[in-house]
């Protein structure tokens, strides 16, 4: 059983010079922080994750693993990622290494709400269901169960087990 675990960035500042340069506000880096200890509770251990190159994902990954007390190196950090439609999401995802039985993938809505639904074959945890209905904010975390090889995975192929929401 392989482990999809996949964020969107924590709270960024609403403005800068440019959109790819926005910073974490003070309240993202904590909930990215907080996502990082839930996810640590969780039992979750990573082989490989990956980061928009965006500076709040980047921030975010990085809090993350201080929350988690992950080892930064796991991270390779994506320009595609940070414009990626969901289906180039789901492309980097598949081009994962079966070697990889736990991956985390940090990006930016709409994308990653859409491709967790995409995801979502409606069987898992329905609590986490129930909760994902209510949208994706921003420090928001599934963790899915999927069983097969990254390459194939497809719509409706992974279940959904847990889902944590930050302060939105």
């Amino acid at each position: 059983m392989r482990t999809l675990v996949i964020m969107r960035h924590a709270k960024a500042e609403a403005s800068a010079p440019t959109d790819f340069e926005r910073q974490l506000t003070d309240r993202g880096h904590a909930d990215a922080r907080a996502a990082g200890e839930w996810l640590a509770a969780q039992g979750i251990e990573p082989d490989y994750v990956l980061v928009s190159a965006a500076a709040r994902t980047v921030q975010t990954w990085e809090d993350v693993a201080v929350g988690s007390g992950w080892d930064l190196t796991l991270a390779e950090y994506d320009e595609g990622l940070y414009s990626a439609s969901t289906d180039v999401a789901l492309d980097l995802v598949r081009a994962t290494d079966d070697g990889i039985e736990t991956l985390v993938v940090i990006g930016h809505n709409p994308t990653v709400a859409y491709l967790v639904s995409l995801l979502d074959d409606g069987s898992g945890d329905e609590e986490a269901g129930n909760a994902l209905a209510l949208g994706y904010p921003t420090a928001a975390v599934t963790v899915l169960s999927y069983d097969g090889d990254w390459a194939d995975l497809d719509e409706a192929e992974a279940s959904v087990a847990a889902f944590h929401v930050g302060r939105g």
